[in-house]
C-alpha cells in the first residue's frame, strides 16, 4: 500500500500550514525559518526517499558517514537555531484548550522570570509529536507495549498521552536529541548539509563543563533525565545552538516502526486515521519544537502523505488534494469523535495483541512500563 502514496515535508514556525514552506529533503542547503521568537536553519534527511519535490535525492551523504552508517539511521532532523530575546517578558503560563500545549503540572507555580530574561531553560525546551484530534480509536494492538519499548530503549524522558483528545508525546530536547552542540556547527555539502557532533565551539565546551554536562552524547542524554541537571542548562538568547535528531527505527520508505524485537507497520495508523477507511484525505505526522512553560511554538515539521493520483507530474497538488488537505483537520476531528468503524483488512486484534505481548515480554518489559533490564540509557 505504501507505493500508492507520496510524502511531502513542510516546515514553519507554528501550526499554520498555510505559512509553511516545502522542505527540499536530502539537499545540503538548509532552509531558513524565522519568527519573532527564533531564527532556524533546517535540514531534513530521509533514507530511500521517494517523495516531493519531484526528483529529490533518494538519500544523503549524511548516511554514509559515521555514526550513521554503522547504526543504519533512516532519517535526520537537523536544527541550528538562535533564540531571540522577546520584546516583552513572556508569561510563564498561556491559557489553551489543548492539553498537549499547556504547561506541565510540574511547572505550576514556578518562577521563570530569571530564565525568561536570559533564555530558555533546559527544563522547558521540548521536542516531539502532537496531534489536533484523537487517535486512540486507531492505535494498533500492542501500542502500550510499543511505548514501553520506546521509553525503555530510545528515550526514557518521553512524556505524554496518546489517548487524549489532543494527543502528544514530548521529550526534553536535552534528552531527546542525539547530538547537542553549543555553537554554529558547519554546513558541509560532503556530509549532507548541517553537520555537528556532540560538544560545541571553544566557549560552548567551557559552558558545558561549567554546568557538568557530559561530553559524550549518551551520557548527556542520561544526565538530562534529571530535572536538577536540566535546570542548569540555559539556551541563551542571541546565542546559536545545534540539534540533530536521528535513529534507525522509523522507516519512511516502508512506513514502519522498527523497534528491538518488533516491527509495527504504521501505514494503517498514520495520523490516527486508517488510510483504507479515509482514502481521500491527506495524512500527517508532525514534529514540534516548543516551550513547555510558555507553550510558545518555535518549529513545526510536517510529513504529509498524499495519494499519487492527486499529485501532478510537476509535483504540485491537484485541486482534490488541496481541498482534502484544507478539510483534513475538521474531518479528523469529527472522525475522532465518532466510534471507529471496522477496517475490513484489520487482523484479529486479540491475536495481534497477544503476539505483541509475547515479543515484548521476551525483552522483559511489563505492561506497567517497568523493565528488568535497561537499554542504552541504563537509567538508575
Amino acid at each position: 500500500m505504501a507505493d500508492k502514496y507520496v510524502i511531502q515535508v513542510t516546515a514553519g514556525s507554528d501550526y499554520d500550514l498555510d505559512q509553511h514552506v516545502i522542505v527540499p529533503v536530502n539537499t545540503h542547503e538548509p532552509i531558513k525559518i524565522s519568527s519573532e521568537l527564533i531564527d532556524i536553519d533546517l535540514n531534513v534527511r530521509v533514507q530511500n526517499y521517494r517523495g516531493l519535490p519531484r526528483n529529490s535525492p533518494t538519500t544523503s551523504p549524511y548516511f554514509s558517514h559515521e555514526p550513521h552508517a554503522s547504526s543504519k539511521d533512516q532519517y535526520s532532523i537537523a536544527i541550528r537555531f538562535t533564540p531571540k530575546r522577546p520584546a516583552s517578558p513572556p508569561s510563564s503560563k498561556t491559557t489553551s484548550t489543548d492539553p498537549s500545549r499547556s504547561s506541565s503540572p510540574e511547572t505550576s507555580g514556578e518562577d521563570t522570570s530569571e530564565e525568561s530574561t536570559n533564555g530558555i531553560s533546559g527544563e522547558d525546551l521540548q521536542f516531539g509529536n502532537d496531534f489536533e484530534h484523537p487517535i486512540r480509536d486507531r492505535l494498533p494492538p500492542g501500542f502500550s507495549y510499543a511505548m514501553n519499548i520506546v521509553k525503555w530503549w530510545i528515550d526514557p524522558g518521553l512524556e505524554g498521552d496518546a489517548y487524549a483528545d489532543q494527543p502528544y508525546l514530548y521529550g526534553s530536547a536535552l534528552s531527546s536529541f542525539n547530538s547537542v552542540h553549543i555553537g554554529t556547527g558547519e554546513v558541509n555539502p560532503e556530509k549532507g548539509g548541517l553537520w555537528f557532533e556532540e560538544g560545541g565551539d571553544e566557549d560552548g565546551l567551557k559552558e558545558r563543563e561549567a554546568i557538568g554536562a557530559p561530553a559524550i552524547a549518551k551520557d548527556r542524554m542520561k544526565w538530562a533525565l534529571k530535572p536538577a541537571n536540566k535546570s542548569k542548562w540555559l539556551f541563551q538568547y542571541d546565542k546559536t545552538y545545534c540539534l540533530d535528531f536521528f535513529n534507525p527505527y522509523l522507516d519512511f520508505s516502508e512506513f514502519s516502526l522498527r523497534l528491538p524485537g518488533f516491527t509495527l507497520p504504521i501505514m494503517k495508523y498514520w495520523d490516527g486515521q486508517s488510510l483504507r477507511s479515509n482514502p481521500k484525505r491527506s495524512h500527517t505526522l508532525r514534529y514540534t519544537l516548543r516551550n513547555r512553560s510558555t507553550t510558545d511554538t518555535y518549529l513545526v515539521i510536517v510529513f504529509t502523505l498524499y495519494r499519487k493520483e492527486d499529485v501532478n507530474e510537476d509535483g504540485s497538488l491537484k485541486p482534490a488534494a488541496l481541498e482534502a488537505a484544507k478539510q483534513g483537520k475538521e474531518i479528523a476531528k469529527e472522525a475522532g469523535k465518532a466510534e471507529a468503524e471496522a477496517d475490513t483488512e484489520d487482523v484479529n486484534k486479540d491475536e495481534d495483541y497477544q503476539e505483541a505481548r509475547k515479543k515484548f515480554e521476551k525483552l522483559n518489559v511489563s505492561d506497567k512500563g517497568s523493565a528488568s533490564q535497561t537499554g542504552d540509557y541504563g537509567v538508575d
